[in-house]
């Protein structure tokens, strides 16, 4: 059914709330409300879109930024995205550079998705040699061998580069109003998270510099103020300010959108609980995808007890955006929907879970060939946020340890904003926790195998880099304690770098027929997958110091344990382009920005050399097909919606649970339970 709205513009508004009438069209016989404008965040000059994955980010902050062009003519709006897989020009139907341009019909309104290789360049160009005179200074290292170290893959290059270009454009005052697409909720959270690391980075880089200072005072006297002084006093009063600014609550806002699912609420109330420690300004919640009335009485029900859970936890304001029967993209499109913003009702009215049969979705061909029989070791399901991947893992797991009951199977998130344990309805952790007899699974805890890491190697390579042997006749530096406190941190991002470590261990250990990855989005998935080469290249750089180094540096032992994990390293990159060993799974809704995004990451994977063989097509609906010739190479299976409430005595568990039991059903014909 076509759902059409339009505004009312009799003169009768709601004094109270000050807010305009919007009615349906006589075939919808309901009236909802929306704000006229966006008053409630008319003070902001910073608004950041997150949330979880596929809930509409992208769509909401491409929308809200056109609706403050208008709303302030006479000011500058930049709409910015920091997500490495963005799709602003998908969403926007133009061409979306590092550089920005501004929309044609909008010229105050410039958009913008951040280059983080390039703006590496910029920041190598401008604070380069002053970073590698620091090390230098910090170190046994000549400033003319750390030079290579720009050209290798960083962990958190996207968030490092976006919190300090983000930092940039306000304090130059290059836009009077900011509003930025974010990636999904766990890199949000790694970007914030830079802030410390930034605070502690620069600590360790002045003791470097106070190195120097006190020789230059015991040799000459006094130190001359250099540029490396005002370098760390330059970052640190810019570290300073954007920290206020992303606090400060009178101009910055971190605006979540979330849609009326379990797992969105789940995830929404575990990043609330996270902005509030990091101090981070919540402005209100946007529920998109609100049904209309007279959709399935199970959808219903479930929206009901959803919105009084999102009512629970939601800083005012709380808006819904009703679902929409065509794809708001372009202008016209994206004006539209933002007119639609309502505010959230009490209630979704009179609801009642009428009796009515239950049915299995339809099962299409073709499915999933049997992975464990077919030798595979590695399953890693991946695409854009929110399209399934979760759900599509949690079954492929669920399906093949229940047709091999005598094989050890296990499932592992990889995404730093976990739901794997949403989607089993159970609690999931860093140790692995049994799901059936022979499935467990487990949600990687970055922290714990970083502490673990340091153990193994770091702790020792920073004692290397500061030229602390053990032996007072050798030391060269202080000691260890700048480069020990670079170490202690967690560099947003090195999340990627942990999770190949963690199925590492994992694959030569043996121990599980098959591992089943549930990934991070695209943007960081692709980092995940380009981590072997990354790390591969790091580790050679040591050792290339290493030799040049080694009657100062010493620490063979160290340096044969770190060939050890680069063979390693390197054996698992293997496995992945192995198509006998590996199968990559990408899933996919029927919706333009979505099947985009699709195709570039499948172009990613045959320029990486993985394999794709299948391509899940969810939430079928029978006339919303994917055109065959846009994923000629692979198979589409196309998955049905599931059904939300699940009635006792149907050979299911309840939801989620039993929608992954329906799922792993359907895509291998399996038998209930």
């Amino acid at each position: 059914m076509d759902v059409t709205f339009h505004r009312n513009f009799s003169p009768e508004t709601d004094g109270n709330s000050g807010i305009n009438r919007l009615e349906a069209t006589p075939q919808m016989p309901i009236t909802l409300e929306y704000p006229v404008g966006l008053t409630p965040f008319h003070h902001l000059h910073l608004a950041m879109f997150s949330g979880k994955g596929g809930v509409g980010k992208t769509t909401l902050s491409c929308g809200f930024a056109r609706a403050w062009a208008q709303q302030f003519p006479n000011e500058r709006v930049l709409l910015l995205s920091t997500d490495p897989a963005h799709s602003l020009g998908d969403v926007l139907q133009m061409t979306v550079e590092d550089s920005p341009h501004p929309m044609p019909n909008l010229p105050n309104l410039q958009v913008r998705a951040l280059d983080a290789q390039r703006l590496l360049a910029d920041f190598k160009n401008r604070y380069g040699k002053v970073l590698e005179l620091l090390v230098e200074r910090g170190s046994f290292v000549q400033g003319e061998d750390l030079s290579p170290v720009w050209d290798l893959s960083w962990p958190g290059l996207d968030e490092l580069m976006g919190i300090l270009e983000i930092q940039r454009i306000l304090r130059d005052q290059e836009a009077d109003r900011v509003v930025v697409d974010m990636a999904p909720s766990g890199h949000t959270l790694n970007l914030f998270g830079l802030m410390d690391f930034l605070d502690e980075f620069l600590k360790a880089l002045d003791l470097f510099q106070e190195k120097h200072r006190v020789i230059s005072e015991s040799f000459g006297g006094r130190h001359q103020r250099d540029e490396a002084d005002d370098f760390l006093i330059e970052m640190q009063e810019d570290l300073r300010t954007g920290r206020e600014l992303l606090q400060n609550s009178d101009r910055t806002a971190c605006l979540i959108v979330a849609i009326p699912e379990p797992m969105s609420w789940c995830e929404t109330h575990r990043f609330l609980d996270a902005l509030l420690t990091l101090n981070i300004p919540v402005g209100g919640i946007f529920l998109n995808h609100w049904l209309p009335a007279d959709s399935a009485v199970d959808r219903r029900v479930e929206q009901q007890h959803l919105l009084e859970k999102f009512r629970a936890i939601a800083p005012s304001p709380l808006f819904c955006i009703p679902q929409q029967n065509n794809e708001p993209v372009g202008a016209e499109g994206l004006d539209r929907l933002m007119a639609q913003l309502v505010t959230a009702p009490d209630s979704v009215g009179e609801v009642t879970p009428e009796q009515r049969s239950f049915q299995l979705p339809p099962i299409y061909a073709p499915g999933f060939e049997d992975f464990v029989t077919a030798g595979r070791r590695l399953v890693i399901v991946g695409g854009k946020g929110g399209v399934g991947k979760t759900t599509v893992s949690a079954a492929i797991a669920w399906g093949l340890a229940a047709r091999h009951p005598d094989q050890s199977v296990r499932i592992i998130s990889i995404d730093p904003a976990h739901s794997l344990g949403d989607a089993y309805g159970t609690l999931l952790q860093h140790e692995a926790t049994a799901i059936t007899a022979n499935l467990s699974g487990q949600e990687v805890d970055a922290e714990k195998i970083l502490q673990q890491f340091r153990e193994d190697y770091l702790w020792e390579l920073a004692e290397m880099m500061s030229g602390e042997t053990g032996s007072d006749d050798l030391r060269v530096a202080y000691g260890p304690e700048a480069w020990k406190k670079i170490v202690s941190q967690a560099l947003p991002g090195i999340d990627e770098m942990l999770a190949l470590i963690t199925v590492m261990e994992l694959l030569e250990s043996g121990e599980q027929q098959l591992i089943v990855l549930d990934t991070a989005p695209t943007g960081h998935l692709l980092r995940f997958l380009e981590m072997p080469t990354a790390l591969g290249d790091w580790l050679a750089w040591i050792f290339k110091l290493w030799l040049k180094y080694q009657d100062v540096a010493g620490r063979v032992e160290l340096m044969g344990r770190l060939r050890t994990l680069r063979k390693r390293v390197m054996d698992a990159q293997k496995k992945l382009k192995d198509p006998a060993y590996t199968e990559f799974i990408g899933v996919v809704q029927a919706q333009s920005p979505i099947l985009a995004e699709a195709e570039r990451l499948t172009q990613s994977l045959k320029e990486m050399a993985i394999a794709q063989r299948y391509i899940v097509h969810n939430r079928y609906e029978v006339g919303y097909e994917i055109p065959a010739e846009q994923f000629c190479q692979q198979s589409i299976v196309r998955l049905a919606q599931l059904p939300r409430l699940i009635p006792a005595g149907n050979g299911y568990a309840d939801a989620p649970l039993g929608q992954v039991q329906i799922a792993a059903s359907l895509l291998f014909n399996l038998s209930s339970g």
